[in-house]
Parts: C-alpha cells; structure tokens; sequence
C-alpha cells in the first residue's frame, strides 16, 4: 500500500525508542518516551512545505496521525507540527 498525503501533510517513519541506556542498561517498553524524531518519507503538493524526503526531523510530541502499512508504523503530520530538519 503506498500512502501519499495531501496539502501540507508530511508523511514521516517514526524512529525507534531507545532500549538501551549508555551504560548498557536495558528500557522496558512500558517506560520508553515517545521518540520525536522522524524521517521524512513523502510530502505533500502544498509550497509551504520546508522539508524534503529524506531529511530528519524533530516533530511536536503529540502531533500527528498514526497509521500502519506494510508492517511499518508511520505518522501523517501537518507542516506546522514540524520543529526543525536534523543534519
């Protein structure tokens, strides 16, 4: 299934939680945070969209829409839930 959003939607891959710490210790996935990074999969046909497939990006914590394809998680945010392009 190919998903491509609409006006100043950006599809995004959600990255995975951290389940180790630096020291080696294990995170259960009961107390992982939310990861609000991102990597920009499609955009939409809107020209007020500042991002590119591709890039990563820093995203509003409770931003967006869930949705799953191919057994991959994705979220379909609005341009103005995106924070800023990580180089």
């Amino acid at each position: 299934m190919k998903i491509i959003p609409l006006n100043d939607r950006v599809l995004v891959k959600v990255a995975e939680a951290e389940e180790k710490t630096a020291s080696g210790l294990y995170i259960p996935q009961t107390s992982q945070e939310k990861t609000q990074i991102a990597d920009v999969v499609a955009v939409g046909d809107s020209e007020d969209i500042k991002v590119k497939p591709g890039q990563k990006i820093l995203h509003d914590k409770y931003a967006g829409t869930q949705v799953k394809a191919d057994g991959n998680e994705y979220l379909i945010l609005a341009a103005a839930d995106i924070l800023a392009v990580i180089e």
